[in-house]
């Protein structure tokens, strides 16, 4: 994060072509929440799109997620000498690693239960911040645009983050090669 007289919103940095998160909140209470990642200069450059939609959210799971997130960031934000801020109606720019932390949020609370939702921003807010950016590294690569809901590493999010209520888990049965390992291990094999 930069110098505090050079940032706009939750720590985006003012100049031109710095990669950010767009949250797009529409003034129309029953519009959706878009969060998109601009990639800034690097976009449109090596096949990199320009930027990404990562997640469109309802409004009433974005109000859910929303306080607790700025909460935090704000937090951060002080600590480091940057401006605080709010949620608002429009554009809100977001610093490439606070939008990369908020997708985790937003993945993982997409489809919950509204009783779910206080768990996920729990469980999120007990997680260290590199914690979250690999998490993030980790679903956009196969699953991080907005219409991958509940896909590979995005419903493990999910699971994870909401106390894996629905997760069930089925023991493995061993493949025949690690059955003989396993016994060449325990010395059974003759």
């Amino acid at each position: 994060m930069t110098d505090k007289s050079q940032t706009i919103d939750f720590g985006a940095p003012t100049a031109f072509g710095a990669q950010v998160f767009h949250v797009e909140i529409p003034a129309v209470r029953s519009g959706s929440v878009i969060i998109v990642e601009d990639y800034g200069y690097r976009g449109l450059e090596g096949g990199i799109p320009r930027d990404e939609e990562r997640v469109i959210l309802k409004r009433p799971v974005w109000s859910a997620i929303a306080d607790s997130a700025r909460r935090e960031f704000n937090e951060r934000l002080k600590a480091a000498k940057i401006l605080t801020s709010r949620w608002h109606t429009g554009t809100n720019m977001v610093d490439r690693l606070l939008g990369t932390e908020l997708c985790v949020r937003a993945w993982a609370a997409e489809t919950a239960l509204p009783e779910q939702i206080p768990i996920i921003c729990s469980k999120w807010g007990a997680l260290r911040p590199e914690e979250r950016w690999w998490l993030f590294a980790m679903t956009v690569a196969e699953g991080g645009l907005s219409e991958d809901t509940q896909r590979g590493w995005r419903r493990a999010l999910y699971y994870a983050l909401s106390d894996g209520e629905k997760a069930q888990i089925r023991k493995r049965r061993p493949r025949p090669a690690e059955q003989t390992q396993i016994q060449l291990l325990l010395g059974d094999v003759k």
